[in-house]
């Protein structure tokens, strides 16, 4: 049978980018596969158990061709999306929108963890769960063990570095996030790791060439090489200083969008005042 598209807009309709968005592929654009039942509740008090159902009822076969067709891959770009959209939520104050944009985000893990149980070598949304309740509880010594710390940081860095075995501060820091808020984690990371002189040094030196190649003293940077050390310098201030280097620009670039959006009004409603010549 066929299935009528439902009314209702929800975020996982704003994940198939509604009606007519070119190139996109909509519950109007495909011929429904026969339905199962609808998920009965699990309880009147396990929400979360009652999603995890309905993303496993739109993933499973006869239930939402657009899910089905998904991989990590192709949800990557929502994933950063959504990421995106709960940070601007809560920089601007915005709790109805926190509220929806962490339900968002929370689709994204489960729709992963659904697609991983049928996948080689496979898990699910509860041994997610499982390996971070432990993740938690064994980086966390002086909540579950009693233990001492005079450092929060660098106890955390030091039991990351004994679970995954990592050989360098840097390992584990994403190339995928902006470049200031990923120079940022560097200089923070290389800080606590007792290599900020490292890193002063680093400033100081000449610009140009290859890692590790030597370059003459006399041998001037180029635009982009000042331009680029200027920047890591102003990342290494707001590091010194306590600060976000990457929540400040976002802030202060909503001042500055503020200004153009105003100022653009202001155009409007002056070229529709009357006897105003076009």
């Amino acid at each position: 049978m066929v299935v009528a598209r439902p009314e209702i807009r929800t975020s996982h309709d704003r994940l198939l980018g509604g009606h007519g968005s070119p190139g996109r592929r909509t519950y109007d654009d495909v011929v429904t596969a026969p339905v199962p039942p609808a998920p009965q509740p699990v309880s009147a008090t396990d929400p979360l158990r009652d999603v995890v159902a309905v993303m496993d009822r739109l993933y499973s076969p006869g239930g939402c061709p657009w899910d089905r067709e998904q991989t990590h891959e192709s949800l990557v770009r929502y994933l950063l999306e959504e990421a995106h959209e709960l940070a601007d939520a809560i920089e601007t104050g915005d709790r109805a929108g926190m509220r929806e944009e962490l339900g968002d985000l929370l689709l994204q893990v489960l729709f992963h963890a659904r697609i991983a149980s049928e996948e080689p070598d496979p898990f699910t949304v509860d041994d997610v769960a499982a390996d971070l309740a432990a993740k938690l509880v064994r980086r966390h010594p002086h909540v579950f063990a009693d233990a001492e710390v005079t450092d929060l940081h660098q106890q955390w860095d030091a039991i990351k570095k004994a679970e995954k075995q990592r050989s360098s501060v840097l390992e584990g820091i994403s190339h995928t996030q902006g470049a200031l808020a990923r120079a940022q984690k560097v200089l923070a990371r290389a800080g606590r790791g007792g290599l900020g002189d490292t890193v002063g040094a680093a400033l100081a030196a000449p610009s140009g060439g290859a890692p590790g190649e030597v370059v003459e003293d006399g041998e001037a940077p180029t635009a982009d090489e000042r331009l680029g050390r200027e920047l890591l310098a102003l990342v290494a201030r707001a590091e010194a200083d306590g600060l976000d280097a990457e929540a400040a620009l976002r802030r202060e670039l909503r001042r500055v969008e503020a200004r153009i959006v105003a100022a653009e009004t202001q155009r409007a409603e002056g070229s529709a005042s009357p006897g105003r010549s076009s």
